[in-house]
């Protein structure tokens, strides 16, 4: 009886030790993928994070991988010898969902990182800036994905809502600079909460949204709109997102003044006075920036850039065919573009560096493949001299060349509004590895 008490005690222990030794080999091999993968990441300069990104105490993490479920992306976060690791950090997007998922509080938001700092202005909990009366939502206060740039265009209004004084003589109550996620959600909450509004786009409605390429895939998640309701969107379509925005709009009766660009704000008795570049002149108690972080787009400030066919956005590709291409830039806007168009045209694509940096892996692999079967004449270390009407001359690596051109497409990234901002008296602070706030979240 004993002895038969020991052989099962016995069988037991080498069951459960089994398992262990099954467990730990599954976790070890696991932790090796996930090595491995943050080693390519490394070397594709994707490792890094470029906005905003999860931050995991290691102090806190118990390894129970629900936010590697969460993510929408994957591959953003990874599990290391029982520990959440950063993977793609430079995939990120901010969805925020790993925050929320994680049961133990191990993950922050943050945005710059030790040594890369991020330029932020100065805005509280409320979305105000430190000029009273001037309010900041969605990508320019560091969060860019849409989901969040709408709530944050509907809290901001609210705040603006409960502070405006009706005595205050202007044009508006609240002025709004910007028609991307963020304007059009402060836009529809300021008209169901009865406010005097005008909401100014630079260029046309939906902003950041409205110069991705036709064909690319915006990844979002659910939200609400002001006057509209819940809406789910895991993956959609630019043109579908921007029908999205104009049905909203029309439905709310909503205009947005496009193509007029702000140049100026200025304070004076109590309200803002809003100067735009075709000389227009706007008062309003209070203004809200629901701008994008890049302003206006880079330039390369050469001889012929003021010529009609060059540009900085690829609206309708499928609409620009036979043509020669030259394509500028090396970031993922500009490889995508370039893929694009490369079907029904004659591509080359140039970038000043001798390598590609921080892509996105599907991009890296895409455009390797498309310069190895010659679908896209690649450049690099290259730059342009001089944009003419039949051609570009470029200097590259080892010579100057002149080749046949009929457009020109720019994608080398945008101007930081700062100077705008400081102007108008805002304070802008280069913030390193800042943790965002609950309610910025």
């Amino acid at each position: 009886m004993i002895l038969e008490e020991i052989l099962i005690y016995g069988l037991g222990l080498l069951l459960c030790a089994g398992v262990m030794l099954l467990y730990v080999k599954i976790k070890s091999s696991k932790s090796k993928v996930v090595a491995q993968k943050i080693q390519q990441a490394k070397e594709n300069g994707v490792y890094e994070p470029v906005s905003l990104y999860p931050f995991i105490d290691p102090n806190i993490c118990i390894g129970g991988a629900a936010c590697v479920s969460a993510c929408p992306e994957k591959d953003i976060i990874g599990i290391l010898n029982g520990k959440g690791v950063l993977v793609n950090a430079s995939s990120c997007v901010g969805h925020g969902a790993c925050f929320h998922a994680c049961p133990v509080e191990a993950i922050s938001l943050k945005i710059g990182t030790e040594k890369r700092g991020v330029d932020l202005p100065h805005v509280n909990q409320n979305f105000e800036t430190n000029v009273s009366g001037m309010y900041i939502a969605g990508e320019l206060g560091g969060m860019g994905l849409i989901k969040n740039s709408v709530e944050q265009g509907k809290q901001a209004m609210e705040n603006i809502h409960e502070t405006y004084d009706a005595k205050i003589l202007a044009d508006f109550d609240v002025l709004i600079v910007g028609a991307g996620p963020a304007g059009i959600s402060a836009s529809l909450q300021a008209k169901k909460m009865g406010l005097r509004f005008k909401t100014l786009e630079q260029d046309s409605v939906g902003g950041t949204v409205f110069n991705f390429p036709r064909a690319k895939v915006v990844m979002t998640s659910p939200m609400d709109l002001p006057g509209y309701g819940k809406i789910k969107l895991t993956e959609t379509s630019k043109t579908e997102l921007l029908d999205l925005w104009k049905k909203v709009t029309e439905e709310n009766e909503i205009q947005i003044q496009e193509n007029t660009k702000v140049r100026e704000i200025k304070q004076e008795d109590h309200r803002f006075l809003v100067i735009t570049e075709n000389g227009e002149q706007i008062t309003a108690q209070k203004v809200l920036l629901a701008i994008g972080r890049r302003g206006s787009p880079r330039k390369l400030n050469v001889p012929g850039e003021e010529l009609e066919k060059v540009t900085y956005r690829l609206l309708e590709p499928e609409l620009v065919q036979g043509k020669d291409i030259l394509v500028v830039g090396g970031g993922d806007s500009a490889i995508e573009n370039a893929l694009l168009l490369a079907d029904e045209n004659r591509v080359t694509l140039s970038y000043r560096s001798e390598h590609f940096n921080r892509l996105k892996p599907k991009n890296l692999v895409h455009i390797e493949e498309a310069i190895a079967t010659k679908k896209i004449r690649m450049e690099y270390a290259s730059t342009v001299q001089k944009i003419r009407e039949k051609d570009v001359i470029m200097n590259l690596a080892d010579r100057t060349e002149t080749i046949p051109n009929d457009l020109v497409y720019i994608f080398v990234g945008g101007e930081l509004p700062t100077e705008f901002l400081k102007k108008a008296g805002i304070e802008i602070t280069q913030r390193f590895g800042y943790t965002m706030k609950s309610k910025q979240v």
